[in-house]
């Protein structure tokens, strides 16, 4: 990482010969440093265009909001976009699709546009007896008889009801579940004092002798055997007598012919929410639990809603901070309003990212939330260091010089930790991610950090030599007022002596050059030759050699402590000599194996999230769902279809015994299963000639009224006049059963399946709409935060080419895999699954902990020939506590965010919670311990002891308002 800062004051390092690829690297940073400086006294003489043209920009782009979108298709952005599972799915649509179906819709099998379902629980008692039932099939008549008006007013308005929406049955009815013919049976037996019939569970069988599945339409079964328990008579039998039963889902399809017959649609879907409300509210001892096609959709954009005031609570608290964080003591020397101009710059950027996305027609999804952390973590890092920079400049300095020193010192570090983040982000965004939402949330935010970036090049820096202006003028930080003399605030009260407190600069100490060197800062710009902490460069005027460090710096690092904040204070005083002390030093080692023990323990317990439910808001009507679902609807899988997609010759008794025995072990409804049972049934062989098996299950089997509606499961193709056709597909339902991890069992048979597929002779695929977001989740979730990594870490082999100290690269690389496996580890023993929501919190977390560490690492490993503690404690006080300031108030901005009763915020809260704390720690504690006992040296290079004692020269630059003025002084 490249990065610079001047060394220690009074500090001076001779010249020695180098290898030339170090001196290479010394001439690349030098020449990189004097191309900021002259930048940085650029934007100062043009302060005024440079703060007016980043607002003018932003109100421009801001008008760009009539274009605003929100994205309407959350599984393209949720499940992988180049999967197996979306090609079979298109494949399965083409064979038997959902509109031509004319029996029986299975559903969990294919999921049409529009739909409503809903799931009914019995708080008390089963929904079989007589009262609960009665009150079911009066919703289903309720919602069966709905209507709504499209236009809602004017003469062209039309009433539509479900009989004129739903998916027409062979009849031109509507197909509705079989557990409502069913209910409907049992209601009827009751009303003629009849027996009541039996129904079995998962597979029952009807009035009119068809088989039909309904282990997912009952819930929460009891049975007659023992224990109450359900047991299925064979795999594909119809079970036992069903007891009771605590839940019951119905589901009613819609079909969506048009853009009007799709509005009409969604109007159709909000009065059937509107019409379980009002049956909740008359029946408590009912539960109700909606959804619809647009629930998933509207559910996860509700998240943006809700996280509207928090968001702005955020933005309050880290204003407040930062304006603490850039007070001091001296009231001339505060700069409070810099607080405030950081976070206006970083919003100002926002609302210019947001515009150019505006024009471009990009849309706006929930995941969005995360970006104004990136900025805020990454535009709060660059303000510190810049404000840290500047009172580190000299006092009588002009302000042009002063910004130009602060660009020399600061924006080259800066630059490199926003190519570190564009590194991440864009290679995340790449065409490589398999994952939309990824993909879409690392380009907005690369887009997001380049524009704070510039903005924080021209706007801040503006603002930053203006108020540089009014401390020339001795004015006030905060009222802008000047400030009296000594002489005249002596007879001011007590209060207003305290509010106007400030640091005259004496005109002996202006006038004595040697005397304004010892009150300069260990950053000033007194000399070019003096030796940097963050890089090492020793630039030289002509031939002047440098001279070895004297001891006796200490005094420069403790001058005007009154002019410091406390945290300065804290870190100078009291925290630095605290963290490097040698009984200490112990426990902070102890306490990271600690933490990469915990680390490890969650490492080996990740888990995918790939639960769409995960990333909505929380008690709504998809969360809700999706509990009840699991609660009363978790015995058995969604139902997978089997389809055989090639012509298969059926009637070979091999081909019949393979397909038997892949279904064996599934509840399944199977034609050719039912063929069979048929065949035998009748005395006759099942290996009969392709003619006469055709031909029987065309004008006998299909042709009784139990099996008609196999028909929809098998696809003829005609071969020739006169010919039996042959059989081109044909599909089977299958039903596992399953235990509480259903997912993870879910995709395992995924697997096994599709490895099956590969050596069957029987050319198959299998297919559900959930498999769209488990098929390959965990490689599509994964692989951008792999490819970021490794981006980071070929973007750090490639800067230890460029930078003085190429250790910088190896501690910053081993800092953020140290940091990136804490995080993973922690957020999974915090109960956060692997979902796109804490990948993209994670792929963040690369930037954001550099931010933080590297500046510490370049700062220790740039100094030479003193000792590790007095280096680490000087990169402390330097680059510790603009880091501190950072997570101070990116911690502060957390919180609110965590208060949002939201899935996908609490995901989000959590994973950059967890990045801040081990950000801390290790810039705070591990790296400070490691580094006084790990390379690099600080003994490399040093001249022997008897060569100390010969004279040199040194050349020094004296800068002031006026004029710059070289002095030799003979030493």
């Amino acid at each position: 990482m490249l990065g610079s800062a001047p060394g220690l004051s009074a500090r001076w390092e001779r010249l020695e010969p180098r290898p030339r690829a170090r001196m290479l690297r010394q001439v690349l940073h030098a020449g990189l440093r004097t191309s900021f400086r002259a930048l940085g006294r650029f934007v100062a003489g043009h302060a005024v265009f440079f703060a007016s043209a980043p607002v003018l920009l932003s109100v421009l782009l801001g008008a760009s909001f009539s274009r605003y979108r929100v994205e309407d298709d959350v599984q393209s952005l949720l499940a992988p976009k180049h999967s197996l599972a979306k090609i079979e799915g298109s494949l399965v649509e083409s064979l038997f699709p959902v509109n031509r179906s004319r029996h029986a819709l299975y559903s969990d099998l294919q999921t049409p546009g529009r739909y409503g379902r809903v799931i009914v629980t019995a708080r008390k008692g089963s929904l079989l007896e007589a009262a609960h039932l009665d009150a079911v099939l009066a919703l289903h008549r309720n919602i069966y008889q709905m209507q709504v008006t499209f236009p809602a007013a004017g003469l062209s308005s039309f009433n539509y009801s479900f009989s004129y929406l739903c998916l027409p049955d062979d009849k031109n009815g509507c197909i509705i579940d079989d557990i409502i013919r069913a209910m409907e049976e049992i209601q009827a037996a009751r009303a003629s004092n009849r027996t009541l019939p039996v129904l079995h569970y998962p597979i029952t069988q009807l009035a009119d002798g068809r088989r039909a599945y309904i282990g997912h339409q009952l819930g929460g079964v009891q049975g007659w055997g023992p224990g109450g328990a359900v047991r299925a008579q064979g795999a594909g039998g119809r079970g036992e007598g069903v007891r009771s039963a605590r839940a019951l889902q119905l589901t009613y399809y819609l079909q969506a012919r048009g853009e009007l017959m799709e509005q009409v649609a969604g109007l159709w879907e909000e009065a059937f929410c509107a019409e379980l409300r009002r049956f909740a509210a008359t029946h408590s001892r009912l539960g109700v639990y909606p959804s619809t096609s647009s629930s998933l959709r509207t559910d996860f954009q509700f998240s943006s809603i809700l996280a509207h005031r928090p968001l702005l609570a955020s933005l309050g608290i880290c204003g407040v901070l930062a304006i603490l964080c850039c007070s001091m003591r001296d009231c001339v020397r505060s700069k409070p309003w810099l607080g405030l101009l950081a976070l206006l710059s970083i919003t100002l950027s926002g609302l210019s990212a947001a515009g150019i996305l505006n024009l471009t027609g990009a849309t706006y999804n929930s995941t969005y939330l995360g970006i104004p952390f990136v900025m805020l973590g990454h535009g709060l890092f660059g303000s510190f260091e810049m404000l840290s920079s500047w009172r580190r400049t000299r006092e009588d300095q002009h302000v042009k010089e002063r910004v130009a020193s602060v660009f020399e010192d600061v924006m080259l570090r800066f630059s490199s930790s926003t190519m570190l983040h564009l590194m991440t982000l864009g290679l995340a965004a790449s065409p490589l991610t398999n994952m939309e939402a990824v993909r879409l949330f690392c380009r907005t935010a690369a887009l997001a950090v380049t524009v704070s970036y510039v903005y924080m090049l021209s706007f801040y820096s503006s603002c930053l030599v203006f108020t540089g202006y009014l401390e020339t003028g001795y004015r006030h930080g905060c009222f802008c007022r000047r400030v009296p003399r000594p002489d005249r605030l002596s007879s001011k009260p007590a209060w207003y002596r305290c509010l106007m407190f400030t640091r005259y600069q004496d005109e002996s100490q202006t006038a004595n050059p040697q005397l304004a060197q010892s009150h300069t800062l260990p950053n000033s710009d007194l000399t070019r030759t003096r030796t940097t902490i963050s890089t090492g460069v020793h630039a030289h005027v002509g031939n002047c050699s440098h001279t070895h460090p004297q001891p006796s710096v200490t005094a420069s690092m403790d001058h005007h402590l009154l002019d410091s904040h406390l945290l300065l204070g804290c870190v100078r005083r009291c925290y630095g000599n605290w963290i490097t002390n040698t009984y200490v030093k112990p426990f902070v080692v102890l306490l990271y194996l600690v933490y990469i023990s915990f680390g490890l323990m969650g490492f080996l317990q990740v888990t995918q999230g790939s639960d769409p439910s995960a990333v909505v808001a929380m008690d709504t009507a998809t969360v809700l769902y999706t509990r009840a679902q699991q609660r009363y609807f978790s015995s058995y899988s969604p139902v997978i279809g089997f389809y055989i997609y090639e012509s298969a010759p059926y009637w070979n008794s091999s081909v019949q015994r393979d397909l038997l025995e892949y279904a064996k072990g599934f509840q399944r409804i199977s034609w050719l299963e039912a063929y069979l049972n048929y065949l035998s049934d009748h005395n006759q062989s099942t290996s009969l000639p392709r003619e006469n098996f055709t031909y029987t299950l065309r004008h006998s089997f299909l042709r009784q009224p139990q099996f008609a509606h196999f028909a929809d499961d098998i696809i003829f193709a005609e071969r020739g006049e006169g010919e039996e056709p042959d059989l081109a597909a044909s599909r089977i339902f299958l039903v596992a059963k399953t235990t509480e991890n259903k997912r993870e069992e879910m995709s395992v048979l995924l697997d096994t399946l599709r490895r099956l597929s590969l050596t069957s002779r029987v050319r198959f695929l299998i297919f559900n709409p959930s498999f769209v977001y488990l098929d390959r989740y965990a490689a599509a979730v994964s692989s951008p935060l792999r490819h970021s990594l490794l981006a980071v870490l070929f973007l750090l082999g490639l800067s230890s080419l460029a930078i003085v100290e190429p250790l910088v690269s190896v501690w910053l690389g081993l800092t953020l895999l140290s940091v990136q496996f804490g995080v993973l580890g922690f957020m999974t023993l915090w109960g956060v699954e692997l979902d796109c929501m804490s990948v993209l919190c994670l792929i963040s977390a690369l930037g954001h902990s550099a931010d933080c560490s590297g500046p510490l690492l370049c700062g220790f490993a740039s100094g030479q020939g003193e000792s590790r503690t007095r280096w680490v404690r000087a990169a402390l006080e330097r680059h510790g506590v603009p880091s501190l300031q950072t997570l101070i108030c990116y911690g502060a901005a957390l919180v609110p965010v965590g208060s949002v009763r939201s899935n996908l915020t609490q995901t989000m809260f959590r994973c950059l919670a967890l990045t801040a704390c081990c950000s801390a720690l290790h810039t705070l504690a591990f790296l400070p311990t490691l580094l006084t006992f790990l390379p690099p040296s600080k003994n490399r290079g040093l001249r022997p002891a008897g060569e100390s004692q010969r004279q040199g020269a040194e050349c020094v630059e004296m800068n002031n308002s006026t004029r710059v003025v070289d002095q030799i002084t003979t030493v």
